[in-house]
């Protein structure tokens, strides 16, 4: 069963950098990097081969796993069986492998070969088998850069969560940190999602160390910290209902629940799969641990550190389209009807909504054109003016002005100031003609050093274009005021 939040959808125009980022740092160093162990396996095999080695440790190691088996441990039962069938095949090459990749059974017959080889068998061993161990197995990747319960260091705390153990478990977890990635790093930005996703990661190492203290064998993988943007997820929504997305067997759909609900849902499964699960290989517990760690990050520090951007808390661009089409269909709808007071009260809650979208404003306009002799009009005209002269819809600008000087100018005149903001938005359009008839106004009421101003521009804009005529009609006319 998979259940993951799905509540935002990936904006290709911001994208998560640092996710991307992530995800190739993985990749290469799962190509670059890790591409040695197949070769250093290889070799350790071979030289294990040539040794005759299997004959000395194969006996040795079907005892040591019988003995953890009526231990109880399932994870051995399992091994041994697997050990049963390659014998039963001759298959050296990979009952070898098998014995070179259990470390604990390699610190078992440093431990204990005084007791389990005679002393002819213990010259041959230590002769042959640490070499082995020093020149290709302690070199494998694993060995370098995961975390080993058994040997704990700092720097394995982050360079576990770059290791991966096949393609196989490398996809999987790009996949799951690419579709919860861009979302936390959307609400934290770049910088503190990196950090809160290496700390998620260090945390859950740490929890599967407890649990596993005197392993030797090592954590590999960004499950943890991936688990980690999944508890950071959900508390930022805290309990705000949110779009989940569930795979069970084949079949898979949405549901929608309060978003801190599903953390302990999530915690449940990786505990019970941890008990019932036996040996997968599955660090779960440092799932769990990974979870714990990104909520308490949002839910202790979400005021400081770790607090979602203002930003992320808008509704998706999809999701604000389509609340504005039903509310502008509602409010066209009280026009159809004949009711201007719902209209303008709807379009009002549209343009203090949408202060991008001058179509709302544009309807207001409109309804207040009916009665050029009220207030209101004026008022809509300005609005209308601010807002075309701040998307630079010049034309749109002009067209209103021109529209204002013929139903309300006489009534109610508008300030010199707007007449100057259609002067340079018109010279800025190339149309000296409005620019012309916006100093005029601006002349009628306007202030006398921003009339010179005006006209000074004027004549300077008539002078580039060689129209000496005009220009030198503003320059007299400036010199007059």
């Amino acid at each position: 069963m998979i259940i993951l939040p799905a509540e935002r959808k990936l904006d290709w125009k911001h994208p998560p950098w640092m996710t991307l980022g992530l995800m190739l740092a993985c990749l290469l160093v799962f190509l670059f990097y890790q591409a040695k162990d197949p070769r250093l396996m290889g070799q350790a095999i071979g030289t294990y081969l040539d040794a005759n080695l299997d004959e000395l440790e194969l006996p040795l190691y079907l005892d040591y796993l019988e003995r953890q088996q009526l231990r109880g441990e399932a994870e051995a039962g399992d091994r041994l069986e697997y050990l049963r069938f390659l014998q039963g095949e001759g298959q050296r090459a990979g009952l070898a492998a098998a014995i070179l990749s259990d470390r604990a059974f390699m610190d078992y017959l440093v431990d204990d070969r005084e007791l389990v080889m005679n002393s002819v068998e213990r010259r041959y061993w230590a002769e042959h088998r640490p070499p082995i161990q020093a020149r290709f197995i302690d070199r494998l990747s694993a060995n370098e850069a995961g975390l080993i319960p058994a040997e704990p260091s700092l720097y394995r705390f982050i360079t576990y969560q770059f290791l991966h153990g096949g393609w196989g478990h490398l996809i999987g977890n790009l996949v799951f940190l690419f579709l919860l990635g861009y979302t936390v790093e959307k609400a934290l930005g770049p910088g503190r999602y990196l950090l809160a996703y290496l700390l998620c990661g260090a945390v859950a190492g740490g929890v599967h160390g407890l649990f596993h203290w005197n392993e030797p064998v090592a954590l590999v993988g960004a499950s943890g910290s991936i688990s980690g943007l999944m508890g950071m997820y959900v508390a930022f929504y805290g309990l705000q209902r949110i779009r989940f997305f569930y795979f069970i067997g084949v079949y898979f759909n949405y549901f929608r629940a309060p978003a801190l609900v599903i953390l302990p849902v999530w915690l449940a499964k990786e505990i019970y799969d941890y008990v019932m699960a036996g040996a997968t290989g599955v660090a779960y517990l440092a799932h769990a641990g990974g979870l714990v760690a990104g909520a308490a990050l949002v839910l202790l520090l979400g005021r400081g550190w770790f607090q979602a951007r203002e930003d992320f808390y808008e509704p998706e661009q999809e999701d604000r389209d389509e609340a504005f089409s039903a509310d502008y269909a509602r409010a066209l709808d009280a026009v159809a009807r004949m009711d201007f007071v719902t209209a303008r009260k709807r379009f009002e809650a549209l343009w203090q909504a949408n202060p991008d979208r001058p179509v709302a404003l544009e309807h207001l306009y409109q309804l207040a054109k009916l009665r050029p002799d009220l207030p209101d009009f004026r008022e809509r005209t300005v609005d209308l003016l601010h807002t075309y002269l701040r998307l630079q819809q010049l034309e749109h600008l002009v067209k209103t002005w021109q529209e204002y000087l013929d139903l309300g100018e006489s009534l109610q005149p508008l300030d010199p100031e707007d007449h100057n903001r259609v002067l340079f938005a018109a010279l800025r359009g190339d149309d000296l003609k409005v620019a012309e008839k916006a100093f005029a106004k601006l002349r009628e009421r306007g202030p006398l050093d921003q009339v010179r101003e005006a006209g000074q521009l004027l004549a300077d804009e008539f002078t580039k274009r060689r129209m000496a005529p005009k220009a030198d009609e503003y320059r007299l006319l400036v010199r007059s005021l």
